[in-house]
Order: C-alpha cells, then sequence, then structure tokens
C-alpha cells in the first residue's frame, strides 16, 4: 500500500530545525520549537506565538434565526450580548451534559462566529427550524494565539495602535500596516482571550494571510524574546490555567443523543478511537456537566434550553466538582525507577505530559482516582509543571473530596497492565497564581520595554 503524505500545516512556515510532529487536525504541526520547558515558561515571564489551534471546528452562523438557534441550545445568558462581545457558550443534552462548548462572537446583528462548537452546530443548523446559514470557516480563516505578561506589547508593535481600552472577551478589527516585511495592509481582527490565564490575545484573519501574519507577529515579538509555542505546550497551559478542554480533560457526551450520533455517522468512530488510562474504554466516565467542569456559573436559567431541567436538579446539589491534583513526587519517581526493575515495572508515564495530540484530534487519557477502595472520580490532563516543579492534572472528584489538602489516591496504569496508586493532594484551582487576564487593567499597563539582547 502507497503511504499517505501528511501535509505541513499551511498556517505557519516550514522550520528545517523541527524534528517532531503532531499529527492532529490532518497535518504535520510541530510538537516542540526551542523545547517545552522555555515554551512553558513563556505565558509566565514572557509571551508565545501559537499557531496550533487551526483547524478549530469554527462556523460562522448569519440570518434572523441565530440568536435564536443559540439562545435554545446554550446555557448563557443571551439577554446582553453587544457587537464586538463575545461569551464562552456551551451547549449540553437533555441529560446536562455538555455537547459543545466554546467561544462565541458577536460580528453583527445576525452574525456571529463559534468556535469549537461543530460538528453540533452542523447538526443544529442541518435539524431545520432556523432560518439561518452556517458557513465552515476551517478552511479560510486562521487564529493566532499571543499570551503571556508581553503579549500586549507584542500586539501593540504589531497592529502600530493602542490597545489598552481593549476589555477581556471583547474584539474589534484592526490593520497590520505594509512595512518592508509585507507587501500591503492586511486586516485582521484582535480578541483579547486566552487559555494561559494570564494576559492574552488572539489574532483573527483571512487564511491567504496566514503565513504572512505568522511572520510579521515573530518579527513585532523579537524585542520582547517572543516564543514559538508547540503542541505539547499548548496542551500544558490549560492544566496549569484551570481551563477543561474537551478531548485533554474531558469528552463531549455526544453517544447521549442518539439522532446527533446518526448525524455524525463514522466521524465518531475515529475521534475517540482510543481511551487510554486506568478508566479504561468506559466513555461515559469521561463525560461532565457545566457544573463538573467549573462553568456553572454561565448558566443562567431564565431561558429554555436543552438540559435546563436536568441541570436544576444538579444546581441544586451537586455531586462533584472540578479541582487540581498535586501528585506525590516519591510515588511519580517510583514509576520511572521501576522502568529498571526486570519484571517489576509500572506501566511508563511519558515526559511531561500524556502524548495526547497525536492521531486524528487526540488519545483522551484518563485515570480512576480512589479514597480507599471507593471510586471518587476521573483525572486527566496530567502534566510536570516546571514553572511550579509538580507533576500535576484536573480531576472531577465527589465534593465531600474536593478541599484543598484532601488526600486521594490515582491509579495509574491501564486495564491489564502493572498498576500503581499515586498519592495525591487537592490544590487550588486554577493552579497557576499569576494575576488573570480578566482582571488586568491594561489601561495602567507601563510603557513597552524591549527585552535585553
Amino acid at each position: 500500500m502507497k503511504p499517505t503524505l501528511i501535509p505541513h500545516s499551511p498556517f505557519m512556515p516550514y522550520d528545517k530545525d523541527v524534528s517532531f510532529y503532531s499529527t492532529s487536525f490532518g497535518h504535520l504541526t510541530p510538537w516542540e520549537f526551542s523545547g517545552w520547558k522555555s515554551e512553558s515558561m513563556s505565558w509566565k515571564t514572557g509571551c508565545y506565538l501559537h499557531a496550533g489551534l487551526n483547524p478549530n471546528f469554527r462556523n460562522r452562523v448569519t440570518g434572523p434565526d441565530a440568536l435564536r438557534l443559540i439562545q435554545d441550545a446554550g446555557i448563557n445568558d443571551f439577554t446582553r450580548f453587544s457587537i464586538g462581545a463575545s461569551k464562552h457558550g456551551v451547549m449540553c443534552n437533555a441529560l446536562g451534559n455538555t455537547m459543545a462548548e466554546g467561544m462565541i462572537l458577536r460580528l453583527g446583528e445576525d452574525e456571529f462566529e463559534l468556535m469549537g462548537h461543530g460538528p453540533y452546530v452542523d447538526y443544529l443548523v442541518e435539524s431545520g427550524g432556523y432560518d439561518v446559514k452556517s458557513e465552515n470557516l476551517d478552511a479560510k480563516t486562521f487564529l493566532f494565539q499571543i499570551a503571556g505578561p508581553r503579549s500586549l506589547d507584542v500586539m501593540e508593535a504589531l497592529t502600530g495602535e493602542s490597545l489598552k481600552d481593549l476589555r477581556f472577551l471583547w474584539h474589534r478589527p484592526s490593520r497590520i500596516r505594509r512595512d518592508g516585511l509585507l507587501k500591503r495592509d492586511i486586516d485582521i481582527r484582535v480578541y483579547r482571550l486566552g487559555v494561559s490565564r494570564t494576559l492574552a490575545y488572539e489574532v483573527h484573519g483571512d487564511i491567504a494571510d496566514a503565513q504572512a501574519v505568522y511572520a510579521a507577529i515573530l518579527q513585532a515579538g523579537a524585542p520582547f524574546g517572543i516564543e514559538r509555542l508547540g503542541m505539547q505546550g499548548y496542551g500544558l497551559n490549560h492544566t496549569e490555567g484551570g481551563f477543561a478542554q474537551s478531548f485533554i480533560h474531558y469528552l463531549h457526551a455526544w453517544t447521549e443523543d442518539g439522532e446527533f450520533m446518526h448525524f455524525l455517522g463514522e466521524q465518531f468512530g475515529e475521534i475517540t478511537a482510543v481511551l487510554p488510562g486506568s478508566a479504561g474504554p468506559d466513555i461515559t466516565k469521561r463525560y461532565a456537566n457545566p457544573y463538573e467542569l467549573g462553568i456553572g456559573h454561565l448558566i443562567t436559567f431564565d431561558h429554555d434550553f436543552r438540559g435546563r431541567e436536568a441541570l436544576e436538579k444538579i444546581a441544586r446539589s451537586p455531586r462533584r466538582q472540578i479541582v487540581t491534583l498535586e501528585w506525590n513526587q516519591d510515588d511519580v519517581l517510583e514509576v520511572y525507577a521501576s522502568q529498571f526493575r526486570p519484571d517489576g515495572d509500572v506501566q511508563f508515564m511519558d515526559f511531561a505530559a500524556n502524548p495526547i495530540w497525536q492521531g486524528y484530534l487526540s488519545q483522551h487519557f484518563a485515570d480512576d482516582v480512589f479514597v480507599g477502595e471507593r471510586l471518587v472520580g476521573m483525572s486527566s490532563g496530567r502534566m510536570f509543571s516546571y514553572y511550579y516543579r509538580q507533576m500535576i492534572s484536573l480531576a472531577i472528584v465527589e465534593t465531600a473530596h474536593a478541599n484543598p489538602g484532601d488526600a486521594l489516591e490515582v491509579l495509574w496504569g491501564e486495564p491489564g497492565t502493572r498498576q500503581k496508586r499515586i498519592r495525591a493532594v487537592v490544590r487550588r484551582f486554577p493552579y497557576i497564581d499569576l494575576p488573570f487576564n480578566r482582571n488586568i487593567d491594561t489601561s495602567v499597563v507601563p510603557p513597552a520595554v524591549e527585552q535585553e539582547s
């Protein structure tokens, strides 16, 4: 059989110095650039440029019923939704478990961009009942992330304008001016958002301009020590930042909706074919509702939406919640030490994290969490935080065992392998303790000072 050639990502230029790639999303995306340690420090001490979130199930939904479609499916409050604003839109099924989750940007009165909601949005549109049109933008647009304390400096150098008045979750059109690198002005959209919890922005634009804009961001960021972030680093910042992301920390509960499964057809098997970890192949262990994901505060019961009745019951007495687990260092070291013992090795623990971004979309690792012999939850998104020098994960556990300082155990090793219980302690959530993007008043940020060479 003739081998299938996987193309390089069209969203960034090829770099001959990169030797290891992620094959997710049907193209090659660099796994590392300068190395995961320096890249993981970037959103704490400098800034990074990340292009790996392409494609991102991006849809433009337009028409007189566009807002009604979003309201009928979404848990959020949509009574106030100005043009230029965005919302973290969450859609659930009748049991209250998530079916889609991501950002919704309002571009016009009847025009919205939804990021991360497909193919569920495609299903809603095709189900009828709404006077709307949906356009998939994955092959037409790009999205770059710039995050870290120097990200505002980079964005202002890129656009040549002050962005200090751009508030968290707001976006607006901007432009990169023609210079020695660019042959013409390029229109972009600047969006103040990120998954690192620290100050962060996104740059959106037409895919034809992707590589030129990527190069322009690197040029603007060079004086501020910008790092290019690979796919491994991108997974790390979600766990540190406490942003539970589908396919890293949980899976959408698609199998609970028979009609949607019929709509998906063979796609579903490709997306969820690999379910490693001690939790085993039971996919339902990986399902979660908004309260369990730490986003229950987004729910408003002022309108009818799918899952409202179930979520009202859950709200009265939430059974589980999300926490950060700090893994016992001696137990983790014992896993590595066991590799040198004949007939005594525990399943290997990839460093610095589980290799989620390989194959189509991801492999969803999930490990059972115990108190004594009692199964109390599920851990996922394990990573070594170089900044904090700790192995951590996010876990959804019973509320009785979700208090800071509570002791639990993570079962490491897939069923059928030599397993080990690793002691873990509930710590702060989110784990990162630097100023949050939401709380940073950029109007008082001092003028940029270029990094010394």
